[in-house]
């Protein structure tokens, strides 16, 4: 340090220690004081310098280190959990040494030839909750290492962590062996039972892939979201959407557990194998209050005709829970669909690029939308969503020429209109891109109106229309929208921007306490999201508590160093929000 200046930078930072170590040292002091002086400099120290990281210090019974990246800090740490696998393997149970990993992406204070602050505490902290042979993570951590790394991930929910003030969401790595592993997200564990509506109620969980072939978890992923989208048309059943379901996918699940988590009273559950020209879907029925198996089946089709395999497991599952359902409702709800199977394929690829949400998965989404576009060129969903992908880039800062990704979300929403204007998917992103790129409120309210009037049980639908009012000044019908979208997707990974837009209609109609208490929702579930702290600091410098409001200011400016007001609302969608933007001015954030 130079004088009274502390030095301060970002770094990944991987705390790790040994689980048990007191009773280890108790059984064999010596012994154990070996084995770990082995372990850390004949594993942990040489994989930390493999991966670009450096031992800050050793702990005693553990190791302190700092990355540049987080991607290289999780892979160090999975890299050194299988290695003391490999070494434990031939160790009795009693005296195997085991580490706990923690790893969290923050600020840190450098002095001398250490580190202190928030980031080593709470990645500190994090190692205390892991399991034995285990790695945690925070939720910032997380997000910065989506797509790139071969670990399945599941949500720890929100957690106390000692001696740091704001509950966080932790992350649990689960790995193996053999290194892959599929990426179930769980949903968080403190989630109180819903109730359950007064309908029929219905989750469809993700299919197991019985191809042996990792490539085609997708065609398995895609046949759920068929069945789901075809179970939804039905106004008198209430389904759960495909991102809070597939929040289960990969997991060992107790039905009970989950019809509690997601409020419904039927669970359908299967797998799916593609094979030699062939699809097979099996596939039960489960009442969730009971655990009772109601139907059971396995359907066999061609590839040539999945279609109706889709409509015949439909038919089958609906037909379960109301008896007297007529064929004829199934026909006249039948969705559009693309004749050429190969374009599907590649709508489904795009559709898992999508759900990223990050610039690298947007770009590839578009890639591949335009690709079925090419084989199917009047598959109007998959326009539909290539035009959203680019309008994400212009909403949140992504684009390198704005103007031409606006351009090619006009054209691209026209284009998915003119096939297909009477699909609630195609309907719903349609809307929510006119009234960012275009602004004619009148045509986009109908549009969402419409959209939720042909699938009211489309969370996508719902989240459209509350956001397509929110920004045509109806907060009030936006907030209506916002409660609906979030009951029919209860644990799904996007809730945070339902919840900030929600807590942005709140500001429109001077509910700033509400506005509060949704971006607080939305932020502990994605801590890196900028607008989450956009809405606190509107609402906090509305309501006087200045304080409050520079704090989420300055994580505004954290987050997005560019951030100016007078850019957000070039990017669209911001002309009705008054109160907002005079919010932000009064928070003290840049014109």
């Amino acid at each position: 340090m130079t004088g009274n200046r502390v030095e301060r930078r970002l770094a990944a930072i991987l705390a790790a220690d040994v689980a048990g170590y007191s009773r280890l040292t108790g059984l064999d002091e010596e012994g154990t004081h070996l084995r770990l002086r082995e372990r850390l400099r004949g594993l942990a120290d040489p994989k930390i310098s493999e991966h670009r990281g450096k031992v800050v210090k050793h702990t005693g019974d553990g190791v302190l280190a700092e990355f540049c990246s987080v991607v290289d800090a999780v892979r160090c740490a999975i890299e050194v959990q299988r290695g003391m696998a490999e070494r434990n393997a031939t160790v009795p149970q009693v005296k195997r040494i085991e580490f706990r990993i923690g790893i969290h992406v923050g600020d840190i204070i450098v002095d001398e030839n250490d580190i202190f602050g928030d980031g080593v505490n709470i990645a500190a902290r994090l190692e205390g909750i892991a399991e034995p042979g285990g790695i945690c993570i925070s939720d910032d951590a997380q997000r910065q290492i989506r797509g790139k790394i071969d670990a399945a991930c599941e949500d720890m929910g929100s957690q106390n962590l000692k001696n740091i003030a704001e509950p966080m969401r932790a992350w649990r790595l689960r790995i193996n062996a053999g290194g892959s592993a599929a990426a179930p997200t769980e949903p968080p564990e403190s989630m109180q039972a819903l109730a359950l509506p007064d309908k029929p109620s219905i989750a469809v969980l993700p299919f197991e892939n019985m191809s042996g072939d990792p490539e085609q978890e997708y065609f398995a992923d895609g046949m759920v979201e068929e069945i789901i989208t075809a179970l939804s048309r039905f106004k008198w059943l209430f389904v759960i959407a495909r991102n809070s379901s597939f929040t289960f996918k990969g997991r060992a699940v107790d039905i009970k557990e989950v019809g509690r988590k997601l409020g419904v009273r039927y669970v359908l559950e299967g797998s799916v194998r593609k094979a030699a020209g062939k699809v097979r879907i099996t596939g039960q029925l489960i009442d969730a209050v009971t655990g009772a198996h109601i139907w059971a089946d396995r359907f066999e089709r061609d590839l040539t005709d999945v279609f109706a395999l889709q409509d015949e497991v439909t038919v089958a599952v609906v037909s379960a829970i109301q008896p007297k359902l007529l064929q004829t409702e199934i026909d006249l709800s039948a969705r559009r669909r693309p004749e050429n199977l190969t374009a599907y394929d590649f709508y489904l690829r795009a559709m898992q690029q999508y759900y990223l949400m990050t610039p690298e998965g947007l770009a590839e989404a578009i890639r591949l939308a335009r690709r079925a576009l090419e084989l199917d060129p009047r598959f109007g969903l998959v326009a539909a969503l290539a035009g959203h992908c680019h309008m994400r880039n212009v909403i949140w800062g992504h684009a390198i020429d704005p103007q031409f990704d606006r351009k090619e979300a006009v054209r691209f929403l026209r284009l998915a209109l003119s096939i297909d204007d009477g699909d609630s998917e195609t309907l719903a992103w349609v809307s929510l891109i006119s009234a960012y790129m275009v602004g004619d409120s009148e045509s986009e309210v109908e549009m969402a109106d419409q959209a939720v009037a042909l699938n009211p049980n489309s969370y996508r639908a719902w989240h459209c229309r509350g956001q397509v009012y929110r920004i045509a000044g109806l907060p009030e019908e936006a907030v209506r929208s916002f409660e609906r979208a979030i009951r029919l997707s209860p644990v799904d990974p996007r809730l945070p921007i339902t919840f900030v837009a929600m807590g942005m209609a709140f500001v429109e109609l001077r509910r700033f306490d509400e506005a509060i208490v949704a971006a607080n929702k939305s932020r502990r579930q994605n801590a890196s999201y900028s607008t989450a702290y956009r809405c606190l600091a509107s609402a906090f410098a509305h309501l006087g508590r200045d304080v409050e409001a520079r704090e989420a200011a300055a994580l505004v400016l954290q987050l997005d160093p560019a951030f100016t007001i007078s850019a957000l609302i070039a990017r669209g969608g911001y002309l009705n929000a008054k109160l907002l933007i005079e919010g932000l001015r009064k928070a003290g954030l840049p014109e």
